[in-house]
């Protein structure tokens, strides 16, 4: 149960494409992100990713009106059946070709999606358990082109579809008489989107030049009759009516009166559409394609998003402007409204940015975005808290791993970043690039407050802090040499010069001034910091270093090489002490252009990052695979390989050749099936024309770039082709159970709370080791008696219980309570603690950092009470004061007017 890590968090992208959703409730947000969907919470401030991933890149989302169920569509038309309430799948099924989008219709029974020229209905999955969870109801036909938009009446009775050959059909998801289908024109572009008025027929649709038409709909919702049945079915109903006639022979008269109304409704005539209004948003003559559309019945707002980046905002269907704005210089690929109409969100592909925009407020409620390309390192915080990921847009951010949100961004860098790192006190970030600067940011006041430099200009390959914080060194990869400097005054402290190939890594021994360097010359330098920088020993290895790392406590040396072996080093007397062969782990796949198997391919790979574990007794490996490796260091085996992507948008995914791919006229990968286009715009090289087949197109390769454990021990990240991958414990699913017997049960742990032998009940929970049962015996211990229960624990068990209430704290509201637990365990058994320091270190961390947060959000709370009190004081006592000086201000008052009417009377009588 040990490495029993499971998917957790998806963080460094928060959009790719597809179509976004609000839940029910309008409080989060739904994002496809790759293959996998991530949920915002913006109420709780807080992202997080479903458990599971389809086969290839989320094209489009389909929620039901409840929100507890969402169809999830992929580019190879795979569907995903989705439970939102317990996050799991529920049924898999494929629509046999590619789907552009999928709606439910208002009152959950069914859905329609999209594929080709065709409409496709299907029955929606209902409470009860049934056999197969989508059912076709119906396949509607009649556009020419590819169809792209769906909407439905609030009654469910009917749905709009647009279409790129310029039209859009209303169909009768009933058999209506007066309404089979009709097609509406006037357009001379692609349909974009099209929406039904509340509680009516009438229609607005808008195509990709920016125009809008206004449909209005001769027939209400209401008046639609239903088509009477042909065939075997008006045989079976007309011998049901001569039943009925035979058995009330005293109405016939009456009934077959009543059958001459169906023609006088026979008059009215099939539904009509009459266009009201033509609207243009290009009035200036500026062409700009729309792109996205998104509408809101109830306050009747249409938002509408342009390839340029702008969004309008209009009131219909008069078509007023309320408001216009641009919020990136790319295409805005998604809109969708939430269920209040006060937040609208939008998703820019090409920058992988989400926004939430409060209209009325005019402020954002979120705005989020990912490394515009591939992340290429990582860090963690000495306590947990955050992540700082540094990528080839030479951007640097950092990450909340609680909430998963980014809140800062630095962008000082002007080219790639190669390298992050943190400080001991965790305040600190150095990062390094190939823009030949090497500089220091203070996440205080959120600034660069240092930046090194070295003499000559340079690339900097890897940084590296010691563990004093003092001492900053990077590696060269032109110049080959290891520059230091001093973090206090900034000044370049030496140059160190021995490598004769790049400098591929570097790390500080945490518990000694040595500095190990890795190089392509095939050797790894260790360095003493306070012997003049001069080189302690060079071990000597058979290939080239990739990556090179210190074990936890310093007395171990893992480095990576290029013929795929991690070799194992100890740094005091320069003697390798192990090895691991990692060529047949890595599994490297097959890139759709390579005539060659897997297997061969897998010769030239390596593992490119390492990292041990908090307790130093097993490495992380990852490398250009979608595979990484956990290694036992000391038995040197394989203990578990963890498939970071399953994604076949990527490249290098597969091992094999798929036969399936290859047509008479070669690779199907050979063949742009696009022509030049990337979602419908024309993106041609410059001085190609359109229509050529010379377009940019290709795939992403599967890798992971940086690894690192987390120093809590729980988790660990990485950084890959997909984003930034959390994995952690998952211990709410798995019973693991503790040293148990038959004697220890559920109600002997219950019956000896009732005894009050809370010791007793405390080891039988923990041996039960079920999070429940042991909240319950530690929460039942009255207060007064912590510290004698405490006391009276054996040594086994204090690691248990500390660890528990490290997980506690991020979960339960009795604050005081369990920081009262964590005192008196610390006092009573921190000698003994002591001298299992290395063993204990991941608990004590993953502690500090529940208390931290706790401290973090409670001292801001304090501080703003205590504000807020000094106020109120302030205020009464400038009140009080004028209250004791209002008599003084009376008698004055007083004494001046009786001078004044003396005065009166002296002037009155001397006259």
């Amino acid at each position: 149960m040990k490495f029993s890590y499971r998917f957790s968090n998806l963080l460094g992208t928060v959009y790719r494409r597809g179509n976004l959703n609000f839940t029910y409730d309008g409080n989060s947000v739904i994002s496809p992100v790759g293959n996998r969907v991530t949920i915002f919470d913006l109420k709780n401030n807080k992202s997080d990713t479903l458990p599971l991933a389809t086969r290839y890149n989320i094209k489009c989302v389909g929620l039901s009106p409840d929100g507890h169920l969402a169809i999830i569509v992929d580019e190879g038309g795979s569907a995903v059946l989705v439970s939102l309430a317990c996050r799991s799948v529920l049924h898999h099924f494929h629509f046999k070709g590619s789907v552009h989008s999928v709606s439910f219709s208002p009152d959950g029974r069914k859905f329609v999606v999209t594929k080709g020229n065709i409409a496709q209905m299907y029955h929606a999955p209902g409470k009860k358990r049934e056999f197969n969870a989508f059912v076709l109801d119906k396949t509607y036909f009649g556009p020419y082109d590819e169809t792209t938009c769906i909407d439905w009446t609030d009654d469910s009775r009917c749905f709009v579809i647009g279409s790129k050959d310029m039209s859009t059909w209303v169909f009768g998801a009933e058999r209506w008489d007066n309404l089979i289908y009709y097609a509406l024109g006037g357009h001379k572009d692609a349909i974009v989107a099209c929406f039904f008025e509340s509680s009516s027929l009438d229609l607005y649709s808008l195509s990709q030049d920016g125009v809008l038409c206004v449909w209005q709909c001769d027939t209400a919702p209401e008046d639609l009759k239903l088509k009477a049945p042909s065939g075997w079915k008006a045989d079976l109903l007309q011998r049901k009516e001569e039943e009925e006639e035979e058995e009330e022979d005293r109405d016939r008269e009456t009934t077959v009166q009543g059958k001459a109304t169906p023609a006088e409704e026979e008059k009215k005539g099939k539904v009509k559409y009459s266009r009201l209004a033509k609207y243009f948003f290009n009035k200036e003559g500026d062409f700009n394609n729309l792109t996205a559309a998104a509408y809101h019945k109830k306050i009747h707002l249409l938002v509408t998003g342009f390839a340029s980046g702008i969004f309008h905002l209009h009131e219909l269907p008069e078509f007023n402007l309320i408001h216009s704005l641009s919020i990136s210089d790319q295409r805005i690929s998604s809109v969708a409204i939430n269920s209040s109409g006060d937040w609208i969100a939008f998703g820019c592909s090409g920058l992988g940015q989400l926004l939430v925009w409060e209209w009325q407020s005019e402020s954002y409620v979120l705005k989020q975005q990912g490394h515009f390309n591939s992340m290429v390192s990582l860090a963690y915080s000495p306590d947990g808290q955050y992540l700082v990921t540094g990528g080839d847009d030479g951007k640097v951010k950092v990450w909340n791993t609680f909430s998963g949100f980014c809140f800062v961004t630095f962008t000082e860098h002007s080219s790639g970043v190669t390298g992050v790192t943190f400080t001991t006190t965790g305040y600190v970030v150095v990062t390094s690039s190939m823009d030949g600067t090497v500089r220091a940011f203070d996440l205080h006041r959120y600034r660069n407050f240092r930046t090194f430099t070295s003499p000559r200009p340079t690339q900097f390959s890897c940084v590296a802090v010691d563990s004093s914080g003092e001492i900053v060194s990077a590696g060269a990869q032109d110049s080959f040499e290891i520059f230091v400097w001093s973090m206090q005054t900034g000044r370049l402290l030496d140059v160190l010069s021995g490598h004769e190939g790049p400098v591929s890594g570097l790390c500080f021994n945490p518990m000694k001034s040595i500095l190990a360097s890795a190089s392509w010359d095939k050797t790894v330098r260790l360095w003493d910091m306070f012997d003049s920088w001069r080189t302690k020993e060079t071990l000597a290895l058979t290939s080239d270093a990739l990556a090179v790392t210190f074990r936890p406590d310093g007395a171990e040396l893992a480095v990576a090489t290029l013929n795929s072996q991690i070799t194992f080093w100890d740094p005091e007397n320069a003697v390798q002490t192990g090895s691991i062969e990692g060529r047949h782990d890595l599994k490297t796949g097959r890139k759709e252009l390579d005539k060659v198997t897997a297997k061969h391919l897998a010769k030239g790979k390596a593992f490119t990052t390492l990292c041990y574990s908090a307790d130093g007794q097993s490495i992380l490996a990852g490398g250009m695979s979608k595979f990484v490796c956990i290694y036992h260091v000391r038995e040197q085996i394989l203990m578990k390989k963890f498939e970071i992507s399953c994604n076949l948008s990527l490249d290098a995914m597969e091992e094999f050749l798929n036969r399936r791919k290859m047509t008479e006229f070669g690779n199907l990968a050979l063949i742009d099936e696009d022509a030049g286009q990337e979602d419908g715009v024309m993106i041609p090289l410059p001085g190609v024309r359109k229509g050529d087949m010379s377009s940019r197109h290709f795939k992403p390769e599967i890798r992971v770039t940086s690894l690192r454990f987390s120093p809590t021990g729980r988790c660990w990240a990485a950084t890959t082709t997909e984003g930034l991958l959390i994995y952690s414990l998952d211990t709410q699913m798995l019973f693991d159970p503790f040293e148990l017997d038959t004697s220890i049960t559920p109600g002997r742990v219950r019956e000896a709370l009732r005894q009050q032998e809370f010791t007793r009940a405390i080891l039988m929970a923990f041996r039960l080791n079920e999070s429940k049962l042991m909240r319950e015996a530690l929460e039942s211990v009255p207060r007064e008696e912590i510290e004698v229960v405490s006391s009276s624990l054996p040594e086994l068990y204090v690691d248990k219980v500390l660890e528990f209430l490290a997980s506690s704290f991020e979960v339960s509201r009795h604050l005081e309570f369990y920081l009262i637990w964590t005192q008196k365990l610390l006092m009573l058994h921190g000698q003994k603690l002591k001298s299992r320091a290395g063993k204990l270190l991941p608990v004590i961390q993953f502690l500090q950092k529940s208390i931290q947060r706790h401290l973090d959000d409670v001292s801001k709370l304090c501080d703003w009470n205590r504000y807020n009190l000094q106020y109120a004081l302030a205020v009464s006592k400038q009140r009080g004061m004028k209250r004791s000086l209002e008599p003084l201000a009376s008698e004055e008052e007083a004494e001046a007017s009786e001078d004044d009417s003396l005065y009166l009377l002296g002037a009155g009588g001397r006259d």
